[in-house]
């Protein structure tokens, strides 16, 4: 296992499985169970299972009775294509792999299933389901090692495969930069879907570079020209529009996303955010 594998490796996992945060939060809680019936309060109940609406319509106090259901399947499918090669701070791809990390952990932590899938042109990489540790470290490594330059996006390919290849009802966590078109409505009525989108806030809000040569890092073409204010004007409004509609489909569907820039701790904002 390479080095940069082994730093995500120990980062995530002490805090996952650690007292960061001070109270070991579980990413996943709330997940596994279903209401079952409501029944009479009784000594020693949890109080915060009350059900205050029909106690106060029946005159005296009763509790929801949830069961536990059979443990989630995590899948966590990242979209690993050439524009993840960027980062002023860190590489998307390097800040893609820590979030599959402490997703992963987290699936292991709850006794959770986990599986993970790399996407980018094509399928490349596609986990069994499992409770092992093992599990986790290996798609760290084969995520840190993918060579993402020269590989397109294909959301489509994406979403298709994820639709034809997870069967079973599951937690789905889909990893990108969400640069481009993407229809997640049939898998956001099969799964519950998460989105996360990794940016660097550079390529959000660039500054003027004046004359360049650049390299498109999903198929190596070559660009020269002047990066001036006018060129900037265009690609923010580009990305702008890009991102408008990515958040009205997410809403419309129900899909529940976070942003996280290369700068900050992937661990932190999720905590934040799935509570």
């Amino acid at each position: 296992m390479n080095k940069a594998a082994q730093k995500i490796i120990l980062k995530t996992r002490r805090q996952v499985f650690g007292d960061m945060l001070g109270n070991n939060v579980s990413l996943l809680h709330g997940q596994g169970f279903e209401f079952a019936e409501l029944r009479e309060y009784v000594y020693g109940d949890d109080v915060r299972k009350i059900d205050w609406k029909t106690t106060a319509k029946l005159g005296k106090p009763f509790v929801k009775i949830y069961r536990e259901e059979r443990e989630l399947n995590v899948v966590v499918a990242s979209m690993m294509n050439g524009s993840v090669y960027f980062g002023t701070v860190r590489q998307k791809s390097e800040l893609i792999t820590e979030l599959v990390s402490i997703l992963g952990f987290s699936a292991i932590k709850n006794s959770d299933l986990f599986s993970s899938i790399i996407y980018a042109d094509k399928l490349y990489e596609k986990s069994k389901p499992s409770k092992k540790l093992y599990s986790v470290n290996s798609a760290v490594e084969q995520l840190s090692s993918f060579e993402a330059i020269g590989k397109e996006g294909d959301f489509k390919g994406l979403a298709d495969t994820l639709f034809s290849h997870i069967r079973k009802k599951s937690l789905l966590f889909i990893i990108s930069d969400f640069i481009g078109d993407i229809d997640l409505n049939l898998l956001s009525k099969k799964h519950d879907v998460f989105v996360v989108i990794v940016r660097d806030r550079f390529e959000e809000n660039p500054s003027e570079l004046g004359f360049l040569q650049l390299v498109d890092m999903e198929n190596n073409a070559s660009y020269e020209g002047s990066v001036d204010r006018g060129v900037l004007g265009e690609y923010k409004a580009a990305l702008r529009r890009n991102d408008e509609k990515l958040y009205a489909h997410f809403k419309r569907h129900g899909i529940r996303f976070v942003k996280i820039y290369t700068d900050e701790d992937p661990y932190i904002k999720l905590v934040k955010k799935m509570r």
